[in-house]
């Protein structure tokens, strides 16, 4: 089984920045994409960001493209979000998936991925 653990939530004011990590074990998953959704209290879990496994193909969410910044370092089995110029509508929780499909396209919808992290919150403060 793979498992995902992520990290770097807390709390932050609008205009500041966080950094998410998601740090991958047990099955490698080096040539699959990975990515990251969020999802609000009474909301349904939307999409993020994401990234293949070679790391120059990603996509991003309108909402978020120009402020979040996905990353991956296959040596280290982990995928960061890079998240500056935060608003109180990032708040949510962020969780990390990654997909256990080889593709020629980078997923975006919330059942291409198959194994998802348990989640950190982020908080943005007006």
């Amino acid at each position: 089984q793979v498992q995902l653990v992520e990290s770097g939530g807390g709390l932050v004011q609008t205009g500041g920045s966080l950094r998410l990590s998601c740090a991958a074990s047990g099955r490698t998953l080096r040539r699959y994409a990975m990515g990251w959704f969020r999802q609000a209290p009474g909301r349904d879990r939307e999409f993020v960001a994401a990234i293949n496994w070679i790391g120059a193909g990603t996509v991003y969410a309108d909402s978020v493209k120009g402020r979040f910044t996905i990353s991956r370092d296959n040596a280290k089995n982990t995928v960061d979000l890079q998240m500056n110029s935060l608003k109180p509508e990032d708040t949510a929780v962020y969780y990390c998936a990654a997909d256990g499909d080889i593709r020629s396209y980078v997923p975006q919808g919330v059942d291409e991925f198959d194994y998802w992290g348990q989640g950190t919150q982020v908080t943005v403060s007006s």
